[in-house]
Formats: structure tokens, sequence, C-alpha cells
């Protein structure tokens, strides 16, 4: 299979550390949707990232349909629960980590891309209170009663630590990291983790060892 994507992006990196945390080989293109634009297009006319190449060649988009493909392939290693109570807890912090997500890019978009007089302040404000709100909802949510490790963390604390990193590395004149403390602790802890550090945050391909 063929990851196509950048680490920058919390999306693609939720892909590229839970592909690990499964136990399923991947080769990581770190292609931009903007810089190598064209060269994204011959592989996914759609050009939006992740793109998961799977080994019929079939191209598979969206990060959360690609993970649904994925765990598929590897039922003994769930990263979601099967039982409805725990499910539906970890979908709740889910769906507030994937709007983290969401509202992070659509605010760093507005900032960078767009030039400083077309920017709508209106927008930008609205942006920032949904992100902050799904923040502080994380924040008073998740619990730290003990350390992540690989074979015990599931797709909900891996999205918030992604999200978190992200809008930290981003957004953080934004995003307070001291508001938030039990968030910077979970980001740290996920950090460490070795499936983290083999897909780090940034513009390079995922390290494994050859």
């Amino acid at each position: 299979m063929k990851l196509i994507g950048m680490l920058d992006s919390p999306f693609v990196r939720r892909v590229a550390v839970s592909l690990q945390l499964l136990g399923l080989k991947f080769e990581h293109q770190p292609l931009s949707v903007f810089s190598t634009f064209e060269a994204f297009a011959q592989i996914n006319p759609v050009v939006k990232a992740p793109t998961l190449i799977c080994d019929d060649g079939t191209a598979l988009m969206d990060s959360t349909l690609i993970l649904q493909y994925a765990a598929a392939l590897v039922p003994a290693r769930k990263l979601l629960a099967d039982e409805p109570k725990i499910l539906q807890r970890q979908l709740q912090l889910l769906g507030l980590a994937l709007a983290a997500c969401e509202k992070s890019v659509q605010l760093v978009y507005e900032r960078q891309l767009r030039p400083q007089d077309k920017q709508y302040d209106a927008w930008t404000q609205r942006v920032t209170g949904q992100l902050l709100a799904a923040y502080e909802e994380l924040e008073s949510q998740i619990t730290l009663a003990s350390p992540l490790t690989s074979d015990r963390v599931d797709l909900a604390d891996l999205t918030i630590a992604i999200a978190w990193h992200f809008s930290q590395q981003m957004l953080a004149e934004v995003v307070i990291a001291s508001d938030f403390p039990k968030l910077t602790s979970l980001s740290a802890m996920a950090e460490r983790l070795p499936e983290f550090q083999r897909a780090p945050f940034g513009s390079g391909a995922c390290q494994f060892a050859q």
C-alpha cells in the first residue's frame, strides 16, 4: 500500500500512525496538494490528502474511510472498541478531535493562503471559536489515568494528540497551551511513542528502518 500526503496534515499523520499501530506495511510518498499538485494529480486526479493506494491499485480518500478499510484488514488489533458504551465514549472524543483538526486547518488556510485584505474577520472569529470550543470540551472530557502505550492507545487518543500537536505547531498563539494542561500532557506522551516518532510532523517521509 502507498500513503500519499504530507505529515504536516493532521489527517495524513493520523493515518500514518494508525497503519503502524495496526501492523500494516506501507510506502509513504510525501506529496503536497500545493507544491506538487501535478504529481499528486497523476496518482489521484482529485488531489485529496490523505490518499491510500491499496495493493490492487484502488485509491481511497478521507482519513476516516481509509482507517475503516485498514481496520478490516487487521481485525485482531482494534483501535475502536466493540462494546457499545466504550465505543460511544471513543466516538464522542473522536468527533471533537476531528472537529479540532478541521477548524485548525481552516484557520491556517484562511490566515496563510488568503491575502490579508481578502480575509473575512467574522469567519475567522467563528472558526476560532469553534476550534477553542472543541479543545475546551476535550480538556474537560479526557482522563489521564495511565501512560499511553502502543498496545493500548486507541483512535480517539491518537487523533486528539495529533490534532493538538498540529494546532501547537501552526496556531500556538491562538490555542494557548497553558490553558489546556491535560491535552498538552496527552500529546507529549503520544509523541514519545515509536509510531509517532516514525511519522514526525513536517514535510518529510515516514522514517522506517531499512
